[in-house]
């Protein structure tokens, strides 16, 4: 982990105007890829925290999206409705400098054993997974990523690497299947040696209150909370697990799902 001075090498612009009943709405969605050479090799589920200008007291986080080159990382986020941190981030132009700190947290883990990895996004949450699908692959390893969300306007997962499989499901049904993600989850459990989630908290409780069979595969999902220091220093992102408090930046973010206290979850 360092703190290193990143230059704005392009940006793109995903989504457009997604209403939320739940949350804040997102007004569009958006890819920045950054040059910063002197940041550590970073691991997929890791995140880096960014210092978003002078109105923003304090640093925000974001995933990990993409590794190229070796020394050029992207994030991908949405602007939300009365988010200063990520409008400020979604107004940078090329050659802009950035100033981040990381790679930050604990990334997801890949046993020795694993063939067959199942990897679940919700949302925003496919910002983390395609790192780790691209990694994987690489790596030897058969993926599916399962990809759903509100409507049709979404990522356009058919940019992955050829040979990643991808399962598409909207709940109004405009693209792929129709329902939630979680909802089709039965058809891939068997298949899977290990499974790997992102996304928002109600998909979260979904798969563990709702799915007895993923028991018995061994399930890591990737939190995403509020962060003050990212570091492990002012404990704002603590939660409770069956191994005691944890904090999501240090000791995660990525958890088991089983070892997590939903109930006692108060995001």
């Amino acid at each position: 982990m360092k703190q290193v001075i990143a230059t704005v090498i392009s940006m793109g612009e995903h989504i457009k105007g997604l209403h939320r009943p739940h949350g804040r709405s997102i007004r569009f969605s958006q890819t920045i890829r950054l040059n910063c050479p002197e940041i550590e090799k970073p691991e997929p589920g890791q995140f880096v925290m960014v210092r978003c200008g002078e109105e923003c007291v304090l640093p925000r986080p974001f995933s990990i999206h993409q590794v190229t080159n070796r020394e050029d990382l992207t994030l991908y986020f949405a602007a939300l409705d009365n988010g200063k941190g990520t409008d400020w981030l979604s107004q940078r132009q090329e050659g802009d400098k950035i100033e981040l700190i990381g790679p930050l947290g604990n990334g997801f883990f890949i046993s020795p054993s694993s063939s067959k990895l199942l990897l679940v996004a919700g949302g925003m949450g496919v910002a983390s997974l395609y790192f780790l699908a691209e990694e994987a692959f690489k790596n030897g390893y058969s993926v599916t990523l399962m990809y759903g969300t509100a409507i049709e306007n979404r990522y356009p997962i058919d940019c992955l690497t050829p040979g990643i499989k991808t399962f598409i499901a909207t709940e109004d049904g405009s693209a792929g299947k129709k329902g939630k993600i979680t909802g089709f989850l039965p058809e891939f459990i068997d298949w899977a040696d290990q499974i790997f989630a992102c996304g928002p908290m109600p998909m979260y409780r979904d798969m563990a209150n709702n799915y007895p069979r993923l028991k018995n595969k061994p399930v890591q999902i990737s939190l995403e909370v509020r962060m003050g220091c990212g570091r492990g220093v002012c404990y704002g992102c603590t939660v409770k697990t069956k191994q005691g408090l944890k904090q999501v930046c240090q000791d995660g973010p990525v958890f088991n799902l089983d070892d997590v206290l939903w109930d006692e979850l108060a995001y």
